[in-house]
């Protein structure tokens, strides 16, 4: 029997802006779920896009023993680590055995809280044919300013982040701070393009501003692009914040962690809720 706090969003209308990308494992998806799971009708309203580089953009990684001059792989997102597992090759392992490298330092793979699901053994068993070597690292702070931190000193080494390209937006800060907090613990990062991040075009809105649309109880964005996409849409549809704020006055405005909410907050977005992480 489903438990009542578990349907503490029952008959309410969520808007959330996360891509639709990568099925029911993608952010996406899964925010959708969570939101089913309490009992709320989800409106996806994609605001922006993701989509896959070609894997030879990541190839100069990914040959034979290419990670040996790394110390570190770390992971930002889910979207990375899918991006990097569909470039890396079946024939041969960028990362050399312990007892084949020149210099067998330690090497560590890093994501954040549930993204290190996707970094099971078979994954891992394609970077590297001797399991020693490789260890799994997950922040108890599941951001990158926590990543950082977990990493610890990186004393000159080298850590490879696979990141997204940003097309036809404002790069949020989010990449470039974890970057610079990598340098400047010492950590020399390399940045791999993984992925791209762009506008979802200027239809984007069309489920907030169609003359028949149902009014949302709430949106939800997960990301800095998100608002700024879903701005571009409003205006292509010759609209703006303001006017949808006055069109549901009630709505509820809800962030993804901190910074996802002073994104928002810069890009002229006022937040009524900010989640924990």
């Amino acid at each position: 029997m489903v438990q009542p706090e578990t349907l503490s969003l029952a008959g309410r209308r969520v808007a959330f802006t996360t891509p639709q990308t990568g099925g029911a494992g993608g952010y996406g998806g899964r925010l959708g779920a969570l939101l089913r799971q309490r009992g709320a009708h989800p409106v996806p309203v994609p605001t922006i896009a993701v989509r896959p580089h070609d894997p030879d953009r990541l190839r100069p990684f990914l040959l034979p023993g290419a990670l040996d001059h790394f110390a570190a792989l770390a992971f930002t997102s889910r979207t990375g680590i899918s991006a990097f597992a569909g470039a890396l090759p079946s024939a041969h392992h960028p990362l050399s055995d312990a007892a084949d490298a020149s210099s067998a330092l330690p090497f560590t793979v890093a994501a954040l809280g549930s993204d290190a699901d996707l970094l099971d053994r078979a994954f891992l068993s394609r970077l590297c044919r001797d399991d020693g070597r490789v260890t799994l690292l997950v922040p108890e702070v599941p951001t990158p300013a926590g990543l950082v931190e977990a990493l610890g000193r990186g004393s000159g080494r080298r850590v490879l982040c696979p990141v997204p390209e940003v097309v036809g937006l404002r790069e949020p800060p989010v990449v470039p701070d974890f970057l610079a907090g990598l340098e400047a613990a010492g950590w020399v990062a390399v940045r791999a393009p993984a992925y791209t991040t762009c506008w979802a075009g200027p239809g984007c809105a069309e489920a907030l501003v169609a003359p028949g649309a149902a009014a949302p109880d709430a949106v939800v964005f997960t990301s800095t692009a998100e608002v700024e996409g879903l701005l571009k849409g409003l205006d292509a549809a010759g609209w703006s914040w303001a006017r949808l704020r006055a069109r549901w006055p009630g709505v509820v405005v809800a962030a993804h962690g901190p910074v996802t909410a002073d994104g928002a907050r810069r890009l002229g977005v006022e937040v009524d809720i900010v989640s924990a992480r």
